[in-house]
């Protein structure tokens, strides 16, 4: 169930908007449909002839529903078309006189317009704390880059108001028309977590029932991770759609470790493909400790998740080039991955590592006597490198949205930017779910059922496909090197919610689901949406919205008209 709240002023435009006739390429394109219009662009129905088709969803639901996925519609203008958008800029007119046009074409109130009264509640002046407040509650950071034009018109306008503090309905108009379409989706529960508040509720008590855990050992093999007090404990998710939650001591570096793992073995599969880079490396796990001086059958180590696949994954980025622009490529490749959040290095990590590598130059010079390295390679170069790969640092927050853009198919969900093709993401993911665990991988498959790679500094970077990338950190190890708490808050996350990838299996006993809004009605998987469609949308749905008792609505206020929109589909 869907909440807005209206005013009376917006009740009557929406009155207004029902009596008065549609175009006639609107009635016939969008009523007898009763789908919403995507696109990557503005496409204007009232200026334009436009023709619907079905198409498969954006961004895919992690598993199949016992009930069929709905179907979004895409519109594209047919052959000869004109966009209302592109005649008002050869007219001159200024992007207010276009918004009005827009409305007064359909008497449709703006996605602005309705944005502001949901916050408002009645009154005719908004707080800017409120507004803050409210776009938190939606997943949303006031930091995201996405939101970057908005929150500098906000700060900007604020400047110049009498209070410093309100804004007014066209003041607020100016500061989110930017980022509208965003906004909007937000505010009406478009993400894929919908009920953003009551998962992130769960999410902070799977983490205070971690916390109590008091086994493991912290790694003292070098000091740079002796030094971590063994209370440390952080979570920290990003959902596909930029949604953010943190919990714990989520600002405090660590190294990587062996979670960089996956991340260059994508790395090597972007440039190079699949069939390039297991031709030196194999697939399977290998039954044995990641440490082994052993390789398959075919003289190849077993899969990249092992420190002999690790160190021949890394001999195959940038070959030719030197350590220097190798290192500047890989973590530029990681900054785009975590939306150019905190991605550092530790030296004092490198150069204990180097010193205490002797295990590891074993396994390299196992390697090239079987020449499992490309033609040329340079063995101890390669070996300095998979040290400093090792080396490299993170917190939980940009960790995770690193796995969100492992989640979201290889683009940044905070950027937008595409960093990996669906191919590297892919096989990493299936490898991760196979092999990511050290010794545990299948007892993890088994009981979490979640692509995962733990590292030796306490981290698990956990993926939920096409639903966000989680973090978790704390440095205490159990006796096959996976975090103690990492492990416990996972095994409780897929207890909880319905993220095994076997858990909606048909007449399988049910969990939370927080991709349903209220936990019953699923919502539609809705892609990128342009300000006509989100305007074409709420006029379709106008009819059923329903004045709510202040019972039902939970809210007392004399000045506020609560609706309630039906949610079964027509």
């Amino acid at each position: 169930m869907l909440h807005f709240r209206f005013s009376t002023v917006l009740k009557e435009l929406f009155a207004a908007s029902l009596k008065r006739p549609l175009s006639g390429s609107r009635q016939k394109t969008w009523l007898p449909t009763r789908h919403c219009c995507f696109g990557t662009s503005s496409i204007d129905s009232r200026a334009a002839p436009l023709k619907v088709f079905h198409a498969a969803s954006h961004r895919p639901a992690l598993r199949t529903a016992p009930c069929a996925a709905p179907f979004r519609s895409y519109c594209a203008k047919t052959e000869g078309a004109v966009e209302l958008d592109d005649q008002v800029k050869k007219d001159g007119v200024s992007s207010e006189e276009s918004s009005d046009k827009r409305r007064n074409a359909g008497i449709l109130p703006s996605l602005e317009d309705l944005l502001f009264y949901t916050i408002a509640e009645g009154q005719e002046k908004i707080p800017a704390h409120k507004f803050m407040t409210a776009l938190k509650a939606t997943g949303l950071r006031s930091g995201d880059p996405r939101l970057k034009e908005c929150m500098e018109t906000l700060k900007e306008t604020l400047k110049t108001t009498v209070d410093g503090v309100t804004l007014d309905r066209h003041l607020f108009k100016k500061c989110v028309q930017s980022n509208i379409v965003l906004l909007t989706q937000a505010f009406r529960k478009k993400f894929v977590i919908p009920d953003f508040q009551s998962f992130t509720s769960h999410i902070d008590e799977l983490y205070d029932s971690a916390k109590k855990l008091t086994g493991g050992q912290v790694a003292d093999y070098i000091p740079q991770l002796a030094k971590f007090s063994p209370d440390l404990w952080a979570v920290s998710l990003c959902t596909v759609d930029g949604q953010r939650h943190t919990v714990g001591d989520t600002k405090v570096p660590f190294c990587l470790q062996s979670c960089v793992k996956p991340l260059k073995y994508a790395v090597a599969v972007n440039d190079y493909g699949t069939e390039y880079v297991h031709s030196f490396i194999g697939k399977e796990p290998s039954g044995l400790r990641f440490n082994k001086l052993f390789l398959d059958e075919d003289d190849k180590p077993h899969n990249p998740m092992v420190n002999a696949g690790a160190i021949v994954c890394t001999s195959l980025i940038k070959q030719g080039e030197g350590n220097a622009e190798k290192f500047d490529y890989v973590m530029n490749f990681l900054k785009n991955m975590a939306g150019n959040e905190y991605v550092g290095f530790s030296n004092a990590t490198f150069q204990s590592e180097r010193e205490s590598g002797d295990r590891n130059f074993a396994i390299g010079y196992y390697l090239k006597e079987k020449k499992c390295f490309p033609e040329g390679t340079d063995m101890t170069s390669v070996l300095d490198f998979y040290f400093q790969l090792c080396s490299i640092e993170v917190t939980c927050e940009s960790a995770s949205v690193m796995a969100a853009t492992l989640a979201n198919g290889g683009i940044c969900p905070i950027t937008g930017e595409r960093v990996l093709t669906p191919e590297a993401v892919r096989n990493t993911l299936s490898l991760m779910h196979s092999c990511g665990m050290y010794d545990f991988s299948g007892q993890f498959a088994f009981h979490v059922g979640l692509p995962a790679k733990s590292g030796v500094a306490g981290g698990i970077l956990l993926v939920v496909p096409n639903v966000m990338g989680i973090m978790c950190w704390s440095p205490p190890l159990d006796k096959l090197g996976n975090s103690v708490r990492g492990i416990q808050f996972c095994t409780d996350l897929v207890e909880l919610f319905n993220f095994h990838n076997y858990d909606n299996l048909r007449h399988f006993a049910k969990k939370h689901d927080p991709r349903r809004e209220g936990g019953d009605q699923r919502l539609h998987t809705f892609g990128p949406m342009d300000y006509e469609s989100l305007q074409q949308e709420l006029a379709l749905k106008a009819p059923l919205w329903k004045k709510v008792s202040p019972t039902e609505s939970h809210e007392d206020s004399s000045t506020t008209v609560v609706y309630r929109m039906d949610t079964v589909a027509k």
